[in-house]
């Protein structure tokens, strides 16, 4: 009896020993897992864009010191992710200005200037980043000359120290410089980028082509077909 004693406090003390090393070690691994969930969105981006992401990654940067290295490099990557997967739903043609004929003849669902825009917009934001601002540029709006593109600024600077991000002129090939120094003299235009992103989050959970609706009256709205 005294052997089986000593043997029951034994198993006894292992299983008390064993549950609190179980104990110990949900508790360390917890943080990490959640870290894991928590882990930032990764992008595919083109082998022959890879340079072209890290250069526009490091020009973000530059923009403050304020700024994440890490929201840089992210912004960069799903700009010419997201403009790499636009490029193909757009069907892509020709010039910008036949690819806007296509359009306007219903042979293409979107790609003008304004639609580029906004689906980088939404999809840029998507992103929630803290250091990095998100601004509508506009040139000469309300002709037929009208071009738009999306301007990046560290968090609380002005529009004209920008990043520029433009995609119709170059037939969806992302291009970036900064604003001030691009040839067409861009202004921002706040109250549509607020009527995109509204628009956006009501419709969050429809299919992309929900914005081939609103086509018709951007453009009586002033959205030149660019």
């Amino acid at each position: 009896m005294i052997l089986t004693a000593r043997v029951m406090k034994w198993r006894i003390q292992s299983l008390t020993y064993f549950g609190a090393f179980l104990v110990i070690l949900a508790v360390c691994s917890g943080p990490a897992l959640g870290d894991e969930r928590q882990r930032s969105p990764s992008f595919q981006v083109q082998k022959s864009d890879v340079a072209k992401a890290e250069k526009l990654a490091a020009e973000l940067a530059a923009l403050s010191p304020k700024v994440n290295h890490d929201e840089a490099k992210l912004l960069a990557d799903c700009a010419f992710a997201t403009v790499t997967k636009l490029r193909r739903e757009y069907r892509m043609f020709g010039t910008p200005i036949f690819n806007n004929f296509l359009i306007y003849h219903g042979l293409r669902k979107r790609g003008y200037c304004y639609q580029w825009s906004e689906d980088l917009l939404i999809a840029i934001d998507a992103l929630r980043l803290k250091s990095l601002e998100l601004h509508w540029g506009e040139y000469d709006p309300n002709t037929w000359r009208e071009n738009n593109c999306i301007v990046v600024t560290a968090k609380g600077q002005p529009f004209n120290r920008g990043i520029m991000l433009e995609c119709w002129r170059h037939l969806g090939h992302l291009y970036f410089n900064p604003v001030a120094s691009d040839w067409e003299t861009y202004v921002e235009n706040g109250a549509y980028a607020r009527r995109v992103r509204d628009r956006a989050a009501r419709s969050k959970d429809s299919d992309r082509n929900h914005h081939v609706a609103f086509q018709s009256s951007a453009s009586a709205k002033g959205k030149a077909a660019h």
